[in-house]
């Protein structure tokens, strides 16, 4: 069962409740006492794992380090052109011809999609020539199509950085090259990787094909992970250069939970991989993403005064995913704070206070309590018998 506690400020009127709807949530929860292990340790520059749905970080170190992103880039290179697709300023089925600067000979010692100046290629090729074949090549194709060339694409690319708050990242190109002044962060990578699942999900598709051909040369994607049939990965993205090392993104789903994982600068192709599976498994194994109780539903009917009846039904108008240890449902609490006296007139949706969400005395969420009525003024003689009763100091 979902226990209660009472929040001591003098300065807001507090009432425990019961969130009632929770009890099938923990209904299978373990009786004993539960052990969540420490995260693993990760041999990388930076990490971080963060469940998708509710932006909780699980793990991480090292997670608003500044380091070389490689072709992680290209998920914002993506990201921008999905944004540029839903606006209906370019089209799949865009014909893009091939400048000098895009030729496959530009980038002799990177990965390519092999394609060659002066020809035609179109957007949904190009795609999946960025996604699946991390070709360089690609990458400033389509920035050249996007916005004529890669610098004013690159300042797309900073706004879009901005908007999402990655107040680590700074970009000046759009395939990962190195280059001092092009920098992001693991909670950056993370951040954008969410935004690009939740914001451009058939963009996001692209990344779960394993294979694609173009030019007669077929190549496979270097998301090893998808291969894993010990996990569902789906997505998003490897990188590397000499400077920063091996990366990788990975997602994945199971349960109904899906995970971000963010492993940045190992030393090798095979860590990079070993590290992502690694903190995903924990991530899986060890915490849960469920939603206590749902908008709109009342938890607590609550005396108001001077109005047309006599208690309000007051609930949130969000519902309430949390991630937390599995197992430890049955240790939530649950409180909230009014932060004035209820009395009518009260517009139905109306901010009366605040809902806490706990765990051993640390809040896990909170969220505004609202009334899910209207509640008009009450009649004359209603009112003044409220009012003798406030003024008597009997109200509840």
């Amino acid at each position: 069962m979902l226990r209660t506690s009472q929040r001591a400020n003098p300065s807001f009127l507090s009432f425990a409740f019961l969130l009632m709807s929770v009890l099938t949530l923990v209904a299978n929860s373990a009786n004993g006492a539960v052990v969540t292990p420490p995260a693993p340790s990760v041999a990388a520059e930076g990490f971080l794992l963060t469940d998708y749905e509710t932006g909780h970080v699980i793990a991480d170190k090292n997670a608003d380090m500044q380091l070389a992103p490689a072709s992680l880039t290209k998920i914002m290179t993506i990201y921008v052109i999905g944004k540029e697709l839903q606006a209906g300023n370019i089209s799949l089925d865009d014909e893009v011809t091939i400048s000098e600067n895009a030729w496959a000979k530009k980038f002799p010692d990177s990965s390519k999609m092999f394609i060659e100046v002066g020809t035609q290629v179109s957007v949904r090729d190009l795609l999946r020539g960025i996604v699946v074949q991390s070709g360089n090549d690609a990458c400033v194709a389509m920035a050249e199509h996007v916005a004529g060339s890669q610098a004013a694409f690159a300042s797309m690319m900073n706004a879009h950085a901005a908007a999402l708050g990655m107040t680590g990242s700074n970009f000046v190109n759009a395939h990962g090259l190195h280059d001092p002044d092009h920098y992001t962060t693991p909670r950056d990578m993370a951040t954008l990787s969410r935004a690009l699942i939740a914001e451009t999900p058939e963009m996001y598709k692209l990344y779960s094909e394993k294979e694609f051909t173009y030019n007669g040369i077929k190549q496979y994607n270097r998301n090893s992970l998808l291969w894993d049939k010990s996990l569902n990965v789906d997505g998003i993205k490897t990188g590397h250069t000499s400077d920063a090392g091996y990366s990788l993104i990975t997602s994945a789903e199971q349960g109904g939970m899906r995970l971000i994982s963010v492993v940045m600068g190992t030393d090798s192709e095979r860590a990079r991989k070993v590290e992502n599976k690694k903190l995903l498994k924990y991530g899986f194994r060890f915490f849960e993403t469920l939603t206590p109780y749902q908008a709109g539903h009342s938890f607590v009917a609550h005396r108001i005064y001077m109005g047309d009846r006599e208690t309000v039904d007051l609930g949130i108008n969000q519902s309430t995913p949390i991630t937390i240890p599995r197992g430890q449902a049955a240790n939530l609490e649950a409180n909230f704070e009014l932060d004035k006296k209820l009395e009518a007139p009260l517009a139905k949706g109306e901010v009366v206070g605040t809902l806490y969400l706990q765990l051993d005395g640390e809040d896990v969420a909170t969220y505004p309590l609202v009334t899910l009525q209207e509640v008009k003024e009450g009649s004359f003689f209603n009112q003044i018998k409220d009012y003798i009763m406030l003024q008597l100091g009997f109200d509840d």
